[in-house]
């Protein structure tokens, strides 16, 4: 029995860049190696979580992937379990700021599973119960509550890193919350046909461009992390580069194209496309700053999955960055492909895509990347993203403003003791943060 479990299993992964059943029967193995790491159908664990050390902002991000299969692949496998962790997640007030998540959760945690549930109105996903509020109302909801944290008394604005005062970064303002933001605005106007969003789009771009967390260069953009706010100000920048910062603000800027039609956003978009050669080995994505390193932690590794995601998005929006979008994206489908060579399934995903083989790096990350990039090879054979003429998705405008809309410290009952815990974890992980950011920029 051993000896014929050997034989049948699979020791490699195939890939044919020009098969969509190939495509998706890779995907299909990946997925399954991605649900290794599921909680919510283990006993006692929490749906719509992924276990330790993943957090909740990458469980949003993989169910965002997994609906993006779901649609290119026709792939109902997880599709209860998919629909399941979008509801369970929303917390108390339908607004993706679950209780549950107070000492971790940031502005672009709560981004991040807005893009799942504007990925979920987009590809007419299974459509939550009637006293629900519907996928694009969610994500009206978050843009509502991120929205309405916008903060003009510090660095002229933008948009704090955390949400809670509590939590470590509450003092810090960065590109990925603002490029949320940016991003799921750009969405909505499109979806919606709602020029108020789009106006929202413009402002937050404008934003990151006055503080000089997108440095123009003439040609290129230099898109860097974030400044602490000190005085007010946010003066003192980290010029960390990541992939998803370019990529969420990329998607964006095609949303608005495609909205506007304005030459504007497609120079922005142009832009950021050309600005990402520091991410490219030979056409292979790579995370520049840790991987080479091989530092990169457990949130890094997943950089290369919403990169490669929003690359598909604008390789559909955008038709003149069609053929070196997906130049770039074969190029890594292959290199991940070849990669998720390891492990006893033979079949798990590693996370440099340049050596041919597996490179003993395994992880959700790993396998969440390696779904995505390989999923958006069928970009174009499939159709744009809906709007609301052609989703089942109802808009509501209000959703998620009432009491609880100007969220800094949430409608929670917080004793003395959660707080003292809090700060606590706040001073430790702050510690830990300032610590590797100083490490990996040595």
């Amino acid at each position: 029995m051993w000896i014929l479990w050997l034989l049948t299993t699979v020791s490699a992964l195939s890939l044919d860049v020009d098969s969509k059943d190939s495509i998706c029967e890779a995907t299909t193995h990946i997925i399954n190696g991605m649900m290794d790491y599921y909680e919510g159908t283990r006993y006692g664990g929490t749906v719509g979580m992924f276990q330790t050390p993943y957090y909740w902002w990458q469980a949003g991000e993989a169910f965002g992937g997994m609906i993006e299969n779901w649609f290119m692949c026709d792939n109902n496998t997880y599709e209860e379990i998919i629909y399941d962790a979008l509801l369970h997640q929303t917390g108390d007030n339908f607004n993706y700021i679950p209780a549950n998540q107070s000492t971790t959760e940031g502005n672009d945690d709560q981004g991040f599973w807005g893009f799942a549930a504007m990925g979920a109105a987009e590809r007419n996903f299974t459509d939550p119960p009637e006293d629900y509020p519907s996928w694009v109302a969610l994500t009206q909801a978050v843009y509502n509550t991120m929205w309405a944290r916008w903060d003009n008394a510090t660095c002229s604005g933008g948009l704090r890193w955390q949400i809670f005062t509590w939590n470590s970064g509450y003092d810090y303002k960065n590109t990925i919350s603002n490029g949320c933001l940016l991003h799921i605005a750009a969405r909505l106007a499109r979806f919606t046909q709602n020029e108020t969003y789009g106006e929202t789009a413009e402002q937050v771009w404008q934003w990151l461009d006055d503080v000089g967390f997108i440095n123009d260069q003439g040609g290129t953009y230099l898109i860097y992390d974030g400044a602490n706010i000190v005085s007010g100000e946010c003066t003192d920048i980290t010029t960390i580069e990541w992939t998803y910062n370019y990529g969420v603000l990329m998607a964006g800027c095609a949303y608005m194209y495609d909205f506007t039609h304005d030459e504007v956003w497609l120079t922005r978009t142009t832009t950021l496309l050309s600005s990402i050669s520091i991410f490219l080995n030979d056409n292979v994505i790579y995370e520049q700053q840790c991987q080479a390193a091989m530092n990169c932690n457990n949130d890094q590794r997943s950089f290369k999955s919403i990169f490669s995601r929003c690359l598909g998005y604008t390789a559909k929006l955008v038709p003149s960055l069609t053929d070196q979008i997906m130049t770039i994206l074969t190029a890594s489908a292959e290199g991940a492909a070849k990669s998720c060579s390891g492990g006893t399934d033979g079949v798990t995903c590693g996370l440099n895509w340049n050596i041919g083989a597996y490179d003993n790096m395994y992880g959700l990350g790993e396998q969440m990347s390696a779904l995505e990039v390989i999923t958006q090879l069928l970009v174009l054979d499939s159709p744009a993203p809906y709007s609301q003429n052609e989703s089942s998705s109802k808009s509501d405008p209000e959703a998620g403003i009432g009491s609880s809309t100007r969220i800094n410290m949430n409608d929670l009952d917080i004793t003395g003791k959660d707080k003292a815990g809090a700060a606590i974890l706040t001073v430790l992980v702050l510690g830990v943060f300032i610590g590797g950011l100083v490490w990996i920029v040595l």
